[in-house]
């Protein structure tokens, strides 16, 4: 019988410190100490790239730290250099359109064009389901709707999904993820509650959601398995089953994460009106994306991965509960 593909051994992580890459790292570790276990083979050796190492608990996670700058191209040179795997979760969030390019766009070329030049077998890129701009978007599949992205972070990480699929990667379009480290999802929509309490649009809005973990473990897949998905493709990464948006704040509330809303149905109208007048930072682009629909599906990722998707994020928002409390409790004690 003829030996299966090697599996990747050398994998390079840019973003190792944030939400979903420091997730992935811990797993890439977890990973590492079963194969380790299991087959014998060569250690699995994890290089992180990025402007500042690992800390703390996370630095023991790291074999090999290179540092390196996006938005210095010329610091990417030589990075992948020797590696089989290139796990690509970096990108910058903000509003300045001239650093997100730089970042999202222009790093992530010359961070592709560096793994092309060093042979890198399995690339996994981490993009955004923001790309489709304004909804509602119902069961979706990759390239039923143009992408038309309404933001500077989303316009540039579109770009850049462009040269990884050049290089060969699997692209990664999540909806919205929760988990330890989550400090945008349910903090925004903790906001809108106390800004606009009630059912919004009666809760009908189904959502694309995935558990931090989940989607750690199907990036981990992605990069490691000894089969490897098809190259070049843009796949939906949210769990198979979406969820509704009156299910989501039931489990919040039965956590004790967020207030249980009113039983209150509140039309669009209503709920724009509402969140004008109370002041709040959180605009109607971030109501609508969890008052209307945004639904992926993201059942041919976690097939063509050969990964289950795991119980789903509402099950696991019971592990992140306590870091949900805490930082929401944080956020709200008086300065």
């Amino acid at each position: 019988m003829r030996p299966g593909p090697a599996r990747p051994r050398t994998v390079v992580l840019t973003g190792a410190t944030g939400f979903i890459g420091s997730a992935v790292l811990a797993e890439l570790r977890r990973r590492a100490d079963r194969d380790r276990t299991a087959d014998g083979g060569p250690p699995l050796v994890v290089r992180a790239v990025g402007r500042r190492a690992p800390e703390g608990a996370a630095a023991a996670l790291v074999d090999e730290w290179t540092p390196a700058d996006l938005e210095r191209p010329d610091t990417l040179a030589g990075v992948c250099r020797g590696a089989d795997a290139l796990l690509h979760m970096a990108s910058l969030i903000g509003t300045d359109e001239a650093r997100c390019a730089a970042v999202n766009t222009l790093g992530t070329a010359a961070l592709m064009a560096d793994a092309r030049a060093a042979g890198v077998r399995r690339i996994v890129h981490l993009s955004t389901a923001a790309v489709y701009g304004p909804g509602p978007h119902r069961d979706l599949a990759v390239d039923q709707v143009r992408p038309a992205p309404v933001s500077a972070c989303s316009r540039t990480r579109l770009a850049g999904e462009g040269y990884a699929q050049a290089a060969g990667a699997s692209v990664l379009r999540p909806g919205l993820v929760l988990g330890d480290g989550d400090r945008w999802v349910v903090p925004a929509l903790a906001e809108l509650l106390e800004a606009v309490p009630g059912l919004w649009d009666g809760g009908r809005a189904m959502l694309s959601l995935v558990a931090v973990g989940d989607l750690a473990r199907l990036i981990t897949r992605l990069g490691l398995a000894r089969q490897a998905p098809p190259a070049g493709r843009v796949w939906h990464a949210g769990h198979p089953e979406p969820v509704s948006l009156a299910r989501l704040l039931d489990t919040l509330a039965h956590h004790r994460i967020v207030p249980a809303a009113p039983a209150l149905a509140l039309d669009w109208e209503t709920c724009v009106r509402r969140l004008g007048a109370s002041g709040s930072r959180v605009g109607e682009r971030q109501l609508s994306l969890f008052a209307q629909d945004y639904w992926y599906d993201s059942r041919p990722v976690w097939r063509a991965a050969r990964c289950r998707p795991g119980p789903g994020p509402l099950t696991r928002l019971a592990d992140a509960a306590p870091w949900y409390r805490a930082l929401l409790a944080d956020r709200a004690a008086p300065r």
